[in-house]
């Protein structure tokens, strides 16, 4: 409650104060600063102490693979609600907006991108968020030699599991000051952006907003009652509030991972589930993203005056928003890429790209609550299909 009201005051200041708003995101900002510098020891520590502790290497192939299919239907289904919504209501109808000046656009090349989502070139690079996929599976692999080496490797793995527990409680001291911060950010990001909620982007904003929320009531509840039937319903909505103000309010779904895992346990997730599936999704499992991506192709359909129809648009609309949430989005730059790949597969002027860029912009809190969100339900299921229908009771 304290969190809801903080992000509402927050939006209250935005209205009031509009572009000076920005005098508040110096106090934003402390709150972000604070949070992404534990993140990278956190889910180093979580997922390296968490495969460590593994006896039955087994399970961690059948949680990655359960995870991987579970990421691949949610986002099927998240760009198949959107393009339902953007044909019956087309996003950029009546929008007047000003082509702007070609923009420049430096293209990526795929092989030197896929390389730099798993890898780095030195081991301080590891250590940052730009870098978390690399990290993620660098982790897996310090857990996976901890255990491969037996008795020698007990101390270290204790020492893993014991870092681990400091960094949660660092994060629980962090949260404290989570009020003031998110109150500050969300005022800035209201007062900044605001205006172009009611401008021109109005009738695209007025696809995605009701889209997203609707997603995140029905679809998500659909995938708790799943998991865990009513049981797992009622546990989902008693828990999952806090990492969903925490991903609105800042914009990052790396930011709700703390407040994420906490609420896993407290769902009953068993927690070599949870310290997987929901770092890895905060880098490569974006429902949100997949919403947008379809809102960004419709929208340019409707500037340039083309009919969003026809098999082949809605197929290649499908696998570009499947694409931008589960496969490009753990890659640097990704948000960029899967722009490009709009532009380059339906063959839209490099003008468009600033058009959309706002697009991702503007939707970007209600995105990212939803891809947080959708890692913790996600993890949920994977604990349903690995432990059965009992697996909650069975926790519990």
């Amino acid at each position: 409650m304290i969190l809801i009201v903080s992000i509402i005051f927050g939006a209250v200041l935005g209205i009031i104060y509009q572009k000076d708003a920005a005098v508040f995101k110096p106090l934003g900002d402390i709150f972000l600063n604070l949070l992404f510098t534990a993140i990278v020891p956190l889910v180093f520590f979580s997922i390296s102490a968490t495969v460590a502790s593994m006896t039955n290497l087994k399970r961690l192939g059948k949680i990655l693979s359960v995870m991987i299919v579970i990421f691949v239907i949610t986002g099927l289904i998240a760009s198949a609600v959107m393009i339902a919504a953007v044909i019956f209501f087309p996003p950029a109808s009546g929008a007047n907006i000003p082509m702007p000046a070609t923009a420049d656009i430096q293209h990526l090349k795929a092989g030197n991108q896929i390389v730099r989502a798993f890898t780095v070139p030195d081991f301080p690079d590891i250590l940052s968020k730009n870098n978390m996929l690399a990290l993620i599976i660098f982790s897996i692999l310090v857990g996976l030699a901890t255990s491969a080496v037996g008795e020698k490797g007990k101390a270290f793995a204790g020492f893993l599991a014991s870092a681990n527990a400091v960094m949660m409680k660092l994060i629980s001291y962090i949260m404290y000051y989570a009020p003031v911060g998110l109150c500050a950010y969300f005022a800035y990001l209201v007062g900044i952006f605001g205006p172009e909620l009611l401008g021109s982007y109005a009738r695209a904003m007025a696809v995605y907003y009701p889209a997203a929320i609707l997603y995140f009531f029905i679809a998500f509840t659909g995938y708790a009652f799943f998991a865990g039937r009513a049981a797992g319903v009622r546990k989902f909505w008693s828990n999952i509030i806090p990492p969903s103000i925490m991903a609105l309010a800042t914009g990052s779904s790396m930011a709700a991972i703390p407040s994420n895992l906490q609420a896993a346990d407290k769902i009953g997730v068993p927690k070599d589930i949870s310290e997987v599936v929901i770092p890895i999704g905060a880098t490569i499992h974006m429902e949100g993203s997949c919403l947008a991506a379809v809102l960004k192709i419709a929208f340019l359909f409707g500037i340039f005056q083309m009919p969003f129809a026809g098999l082949d648009t809605i197929l290649t609309a499908l696998g570009i928003a499947l694409l931008t949430g589960v496969v490009v989005s753990g890659i640097p730059g990704g948000g960029t890429i899967g722009e490009l790949l709009i532009l380059s597969l339906y063959g839209f002027p490099p003008e468009a790209f600033v058009l959309i860029t706002m697009i991702g912009t503007l939707v970007d809190a209600p995105a990212t609550m939803l891809n947080a969100v959708g890692d913790n339900v996600s993890s949920m299921m994977v604990a349903r299909v690995l432990g059965g229908r009992d697996w909650m009771e069975d926790k519990g």
